[in-house]
């Protein structure tokens, strides 16, 4: 095949009309060399190119000849001293880590290991051939009729995420044609956006979507990775999700995110760079270890035979090396512009500020994303912990970033559950977390993303249904997943008859659903729980592809009217501005009158005592929120004036009686939301005397002035 020298930039397989452009950076290799396949299921490559050139440690080479769909690989020569932290070796087979596309699944037979396996450690070179059995990168034809697509930038202030897997969600769907079930354009059906816009939804996050390996232990017990948090492939679609290959997945990607864009929905992706899927010193040889291992992973100072495991993944990236940084912001842009999509959800984003070792909110990495044009106006959200020492960061990312608050979902898990002395903690949670996230000033509620449940731990039904685990499935002996799920089953653990179990279920999943709604911060819903999804106990489903994981669309009238109040009450939340306020409350008056934009209201009408908060037997709560609190604006900047509102909430054994606050103005309380009562029903007038509140319930009342 003719050669030419080729450019360094960009790095990866580049189509040009004429010509495929090749470049991998490699840092320490002696010899690059592309192997050309002509199908995927080819035992070894048809064409071995050497690559001559070398620009700024960047190996290149242009292909004339090269078209979309080729299939390639690479072989990378070097020093095999783990001992240095060189892991070289010409016999594997080596995924392109700017790939657009991976054809096949990512397996990780004998023949990927870097060193025999059988042998006692990784220090002897295996001279094993991968190539038979490695997955192969694919030349992609980037070119895609966008037409007038436009994001939908929709302001955090009115943004409500649905978190979901892109298999999961449609794979029983009986709306869903058959053969986009499980898919991208699965999610893209009409009966999924239907059913997304019903809920007010404006986003949805995917779980991982790059292509992943899953761990050998799992193929080898009939399972695979079913999360994906275990990436090899950065810029490549998985193409579990697609109805096509060799690059089918890249269109289809892209058509979902145009058709969710014209129905005004947001994707946003979860994305792993804190670790990859070559797992430790006794991982395969997949792509980075066998590239640069050196400068692609965080390894032992003492001994760079060994990783550093911030992740409990087994290694973490390197993001302070330049070139990996760059492989992770290259990534990213990628996204970004060529797919279209509006913004990340960083899995153990505190690995990736770590610099060097310890979390810095000036790293680089925050530096660079900040001063970067494209990804500083996107929507950024961190899991603010990972494992490493002092790991736990949440509140410490820097203005522009949201955060997952696990403390609003473990605070309003207890109070729910009854739980003694939550009522403090909560009103912080419900009025936006400024005990976490003011810092100074630079961040309002809207840095708090707040959630119940996700993907990973029960889901509502489970957190209403199990005390414990369930994870036998997982083959671990129910040693994984976390202990600490602050769950309560009322009665019965798992599935019952029982009738006053059940009631008591379906109130708690309204509160929860309630509670996510009307508190300040951006809501995170996790897909199904509007349906009462169960995992059947299992809070760590990462292996199960299959319906233990899977939303089931066999709902009975019990789930459409868990469904219809989801609907109700986030249609609220959509309406009033009160509950997308920019800046933290004060506390303090509005304007030139004696009403505080909100009041912590007891049980007699009156505000909440020293004594109130201080009772840890106090298990009910009122919120009060002026319609005048509200600080949303028009596009044109004019106030959007809100209803004033009285939440309450009651997590005790017993029905509590409140007083309605006294308001400056005249008018009458009505009842805008009930858990204690179904779905659907009218809106009531509320007596002046008073309102009772159900045991385990919450109310939600606003103010008709006049």
């Amino acid at each position: 095949m003719r050669t030419r020298p080729g450019v360094p930039q960009p790095l990866g397989a580049t189509w040009d009309g004429q010509g495929v452009n090749f470049a991998l950076f490699s840092q320490h290799a002696t010899a690059v060399e592309l192997c050309l396949f002509e199908s995927q299921s080819s035992t070894t490559e048809s064409i071995r190119i050497p690559i001559k050139e070398r620009t700024n440690r960047v190996w290149h080479v242009y292909l004339p000849d090269a078209m979309p769909g080729q299939l390639y690989g690479y072989r990378v020569h070097g020093p095999f001293m783990p001992s240095e932290g060189h892991r070289f070796n010409p016999n594997k087979l080596l995924i392109d880590p700017y790939a657009r596309a991976i054809a096949g699944e990512i397996r990780c037979p004998d023949e990927t290991f870097g060193y025999p396996i059988g042998s006692p450690d990784d220090l002897v070179m295996s001279t094993d051939d991968s190539a038979a059995v490695a997955a192969k990168s694919v030349v992609v034809e980037q070119a895609f009729s966008w037409g007038d697509d436009r994001a939908p930038r929709v302001p955090w202030s009115r943004s409500i995420i649905y978190e979901c897997h892109v298999g999961g969600l449609t794979r029983t769907h009986p709306d869903v044609p058959g053969h986009l079930r499980g898919t991208y354009l699965g999610i893209a059906s009409d009966a999924m956006i239907d059913h997304l816009r019903s809920l007010s939804v404006t986003a949805v996050e995917l779980l991982p979507v790059h292509h992943a390996v899953s761990e050998r232990r799992l193929l080898e017990a009939g399972m695979r990775n079913y999360w994906g948090y275990n990436t090899v492939g950065f810029f490549a679609p998985d193409p579990h999700f697609a109805t096509g290959c060799l690059g089918q997945q890249v269109t289809e990607f892209k058509t979902m995110v145009k058709t969710l864009h014209r129905a005004g929905l947001e994707v946003l992706l979860d994305v792993v760079y804190n670790h990859t899927g070559e797992g430790n010193q006794f991982g395969p040889t997949l792509s980075l270890r066998g590239i640069d291992n050196q400068s692609y992973y965080r390894l032992d100072s003492h001994d760079r035979r060994y990783y550093v495991d911030y992740t409990g993944c087994g290694n973490s990236l390197n993001t302070v090396h330049p070139r990996t940084l760059q492989l992770v912001l290259d990534s990213l842009r990628y996204w970004v512009e060529e797919m279209h999509v509006d913004g990340f959800r960083f899995d153990l984003a505190t690995t990736l500020a770590r610099d060097p070792y310890e979390f810095d909110a000036f790293s680089r990495f925050f530096a660079m994303v900040q001063q970067d044009p494209t990804l500083s106006r996107m929507k950024l959200i961190a899991e603010p912990w990972d494992l490493g020492p002092g790991g736990y960061r949440l509140g410490g990312f820097p203005p522009g970033w949201a955060e997952w608050n696990a403390r609003y979902r473990d605070c309003v898990r207890r109070f729910w559950r009854g739980d003694e002395g939550q009522v403090p903690e909560l009103a912080s949670r419900l009025s936006g977390s400024s005990d976490i996230f003011h810092g100074g000033g630079d961040r309002g509620p809207f840095a708090s993303i707040n959630f119940v449940t996700c993907h990973d731990g029960f889901t509502l039904e489970d957190l209403v249904s199990y005390d414990h685990k369930h994870n036998d499935a997982n083959g671990e002996e129910n040693r994984d997943g976390t202990n600490e799920n602050f769950s309560r089953n009322w009665g019965v653990e798992g599935e019952t008859t029982s009738a006053p179990v059940l009631r008591m279920r379906e109130r708690m999943r309204k509160n929860f659903l309630a509670t996510l709604a009307f508190s300040q911060g951006v809501p995170m819903l996790s897909h199904g729980d509007e349906v009462a999804r169960t995992q059947r106990g299992n809070n760590n489903a990462y292996c199960q592809d299959n319906p233990i994981a899977w939303l089931d669309w066999d709902i009975g009238p019990a789930e459409e009217e868990l469904l219809a109040f989801t609907r109700e009450v986030f249609a609220i939340t959509r309406k009033n501005p009160v509950f997308r306020r920019r800046r933290f409350f004060s506390g303090g008056p509005i304007g030139d009158g004696h009403q505080k934009d909100v009041s912590w209201v007891r049980p007699s009408g009156g505000e909440m005592t020293m004594e109130d908060w201080s009772d840890p037997k106090t298990q009910s709560l009122g919120m009060l929120i002026h319609g005048e609190a509200s600080d949303d604006v028009d596009e044109r900047g004019r106030p959007n004036r809100g209803l004033t509102l009285l939440l309450l909430l009651n997590a005790s054994t017993k029905a509590v009686h409140y007083a309605l606050p006294k308001l400056e103005e005249r008018g009458h309380w009505h009842e805008a939301a009930n858990t204690a009562q179904s779905a659907g029903r009218a809106p009531r007038r509320v007596p002046r005397t008073g309102v009772n509140v159900a045991p385990h319930s919450l109310v939600l009342l606003w103010y008709e002035v006049g």
